[in-house]
């Protein structure tokens, strides 16, 4: 019997090949929009730096980015040398997006190659310096720009932050199992939007529901790394771009996210991601 042809693991990770200076690279992915990933994204890179770790950003939404609108960024990155760009910074993270080198009213009518040509660029082709930590915001879905991370570079784990109801657990798990497919680690599970407090008579409503990315979790066997809560000032702090872990580094959600971020450095440092089994292939 012939050996097998490699399957998708193999194809995943041969070309994988480290960012020099950058020790570790997390993605943070949905599989839906609309629940918070970037807002979260931008909180944990704080958390991180927050926890004295050189930490950068990557925003590889190409589509949507958004973090240049959440860290409160203007400009363009300045180009040290033929090719290479310089990260622009704030509050302590460097952070490169696709949103520094367009404008923000255009259309990304782009086809896949050109979405993997640029996310390579900018994975690459920035100076990123020395990182103890990239945090990589992913698009949701499944599709060229995880394929493109998974192929690239040598990610330590996947995060996934959903809402907790049923409609988008269903996305959250196909993106688990995308990340599976491709032997990525999964550090966790992030349930945003978790309630919300009113402000008035703090009366607590589950809006999206409560406990369901727990339970998805729980039932997988993936670490569950908090949840946050459906918050006007975690909304307004993020609108004006002063993200809320910068902004109010000792209040009750800023402790959330630094909290969440200490747990996902302690899996990616002692290696105690969730991996998926082996898959045995028989033909």
């Amino acid at each position: 019997m012939s050996a097998p042809p490699p399957g998708p693991q193999a194809r995943a990770t041969s070309k994988a090949s480290g960012i020099p200076g950058v020790k570790h690279i997390i993605a943070v992915a949905s599989g839906k929009g609309g629940v918070g990933k970037s807002t979260t994204s931008c909180n944990l890179a704080l958390g991180f730096a927050a926890l004295g770790l050189k930490t950068g950003l990557l925003d590889a939404d190409i589509y949507g980015p958004s973090q240049q609108k959440l860290f409160g960024l203007r400009g363009k990155p300045r180009q040290l040398g033929p090719r290479m760009l310089e990260p622009l910074e704030r509050f302590g993270v460097k952070v490169m997006s696709i949103g520094f080198l367009v404008e923000e009213d255009s259309a990304m009518i782009w086809r896949g190659a050109m979405v993997i040509s640029a996310i390579t660029q900018m994975l690459r082709e920035v100076a990123w310096g020395d990182l103890d930590i990239l945090v990589v915001d992913l698009p949701p879905g499944t599709g060229d720009a995880q394929l493109t991370m998974a192929q690239q570079v040598p990610l330590a784990g996947a995060i996934i932050v959903s809402t907790p109801q049923d409609i988008a657990l269903i996305d959250a798990r196909r993106g688990i199992a995308m990340f599976e497919k491709v032997s990525i680690p999964i550090l966790g599970l992030i349930e945003n939007m978790s309630s919300f407090c009113c402000p008035t008579c703090n009366h607590i409503t589950p809006i999206f529901g409560h406990g369901g990315a727990r339970t998805e979790a729980e039932q997988r066997g993936i670490p569950y790394l908090g949840e946050i809560p459906l918050d006007l000032q975690i909304r307004k702090t993020s609108d004006d771009g002063r993200p809320i872990v910068a902004m109010e580094p000792d209040g009750i959600h800023a402790r959330r996210y630094v909290g969440i971020a200490r747990d996902i450095w302690t899996s990616v440092v002692t290696g105690a991601a969730h991996r998926p089994p082996p898959r045995i292939v028989i033909e």
